[in-house]
């Protein structure tokens, strides 16, 4: 399950929208959150899936990495769907005591996991297509306004470019440590919920002192290179707008508009 998360990682290419400036794709990818609230109804839904997973194609990202992207928060998928499909009143196709399942609420159900499975595919695509170190200058340059009420501009975009990358290295570390606990013949797979919760405390310390360890070996590390925040620093690499970045806009609000569009002439599928 572990090996299965992939927020956070990076897959180098040179495609279209690997190109693209990152402050464009950050704003895209709201554009595109903004776009998943805003559906109600079917032809809108399969209008959202379409363009993510020809953004996918595009970048030359495999399908399956959504997959795997999704695995790991099954368990909340389930539980939401089943809160909509046991507690949404309306027309009645199955009960049973206390029980109930209506019309709406599988509706409302299937529709809810659609969206949930399109916002974590169209946030990880950016993720997936821009190195950490891009994103951190990509970040800082959509919030330098903000400096000038003296926000921490750099410090924050820096602290949210860390904890991204540190992600895949802190399950990495997880991972074997499970491994060592294993061999040394604890048992984290059977027992009751008390007994499992209890067996994650061998691998919950040394995984804390791991990140400790790591944190203070990176802070060290970036004193000893005269690091003193975006005071003054230069970057090796210019971000330009291209027609590319230009093209990205006006396809996703034209994405933005047809779903607008739908919801007037369709309607909602909520009501």
């Amino acid at each position: 399950m572990l090996k299965d998360i992939t927020i956070g990682q990076y897959f180098p290419g040179t495609s279209v929208i690997h190109r693209l400036d990152p402050r464009m794709k950050i704003v895209l990818t709201i554009v595109y959150v903004v776009l998943l609230f805003l559906v109600e109804n079917l032809a809108g839904f399969v209008l959202s899936v379409v363009f993510v997973l020809a953004a996918y194609l595009i970048a030359r990202i495999p399908v399956k990495m959504i997959a795997k992207s999704i695995k790991p928060i099954l368990p909340i998928l389930l539980f939401t769907m089943l809160l909509n499909l046991f507690f949404v009143r309306g027309t009645v196709i199955w009960q049973w005591g206390v029980l109930e399942i209506t019309r709406e609420g599988v509706r409302l159900s299937v529709l809810m996991v659609i969206r949930i499975l399109c916002l974590i595919a169209g946030t990880s695509l950016l993720t997936y297509t821009t190195s950490p170190m891009t994103l951190t200058d990509g970040i800082e340059r959509l919030l330098k306004p903000l400096g000038k009420v003296h926000f921490p501009v750099h410090e924050l975009a820096m602290m949210m470019t860390i904890a991204l990358r540190f992600i895949p290295t802190l399950v990495e570390e997880t991972e074997k440590i499970m491994a060592a606990q294993k061999a040394r013949g604890a048992d984290m797979e059977t027992g009751s919920l008390i007994h499992r919760a209890k067996a994650l405390v061998p691998i919950l310390i040394p995984l804390f002192l791991s990140a400790f360890r790591r944190a203070e070996e990176l802070a060290l590390a970036m004193e000893c290179r005269c690091y003193h925040g975006g005071k003054g620093r230069t970057r090796m690499k210019q971000m330009h707008l291209a027609p590319r970045d230009l093209w990205a806009l006006l396809l996703t609000a034209a994405a933005l508009a047809a779903v607008i569009v739908c919801n007037i002439f369709f309607g909602s599928l909520y009501g």
